[in-house]
């Protein structure tokens, strides 16, 4: 499928840049002159953190992180494996955990947990989409920019086998139905 061909488009470029903007503007009030660090889940929240960074007013920094999960007995989140850790001390230091989507949150919730053991001065998560529908686990979201339905998503960073991540917008994956 080519980045012109048809796509049932969930949230336009424009629309997603104007909710990106607010969060932006929201964040900015709250951490006002404190310097939080922007934790980015790579690889799918790269895109929206580019634009989050850009829509801010305060000074921040940026660390990432690459986790994964696997499957165990054929329920989602079985094991977590960081592959790629931090590289600055969290300790003391407001961090603010920019994600693409939060979904079932078992995966969240294990780095949740593994920062707090590290004792930042506060912990927040940022998701561009919440699909509360599949939450299992409770989670500190304290920005959102949309709630989604349970449908296969892809572009402004979600992908469907590392295809499509650099699509603008975000849309349903044409015959892909439910995510999985």
């Amino acid at each position: 499928m080519k980045r012109d061909e048809h796509f049932d488009i969930v949230y336009s470029e424009e629309t997603i840049g104007r909710r990106v903007k607010e969060l932006g503007e929201e964040i900015s009030r709250d951490y006002g002159d404190r310097v939080p660090i922007l934790l980015s889940i790579l690889k799918g929240s790269v895109v929206f953190l580019a634009d989050m960074m850009r829509a801010l007013t305060v000074t921040v920094n940026v660390d990432f992180m690459s986790i994964t999960s696997f499957e165990k007995e054929g329920r989602p989140g079985g094991v977590v494996r960081i592959l790629k850790d931090l590289d600055l001390s969290v300790s003391g230091r407001d961090i603010v955990i920019v994600e693409d989507i939060i979904d079932t949150g078992l995966t969240a919730g294990y780095l949740i947990s593994t920062l707090e053991a590290r004792k930042p001065g506060s912990l927040a998560i940022c998701a561009l989409l919440d699909r509360r529908v599949r939450r299992l686990v409770d989670l500190p979201l304290r920005y959102v920019g949309f709630d989604v339905p349970d449908d296969y998503l892809v572009g402004y960073g979600l992908d469907h086998r590392e295809r499509y991540r650099n699509l603008p917008f975000l849309a349903r994956l044409p015959g892909e139905g439910k995510n999985p």
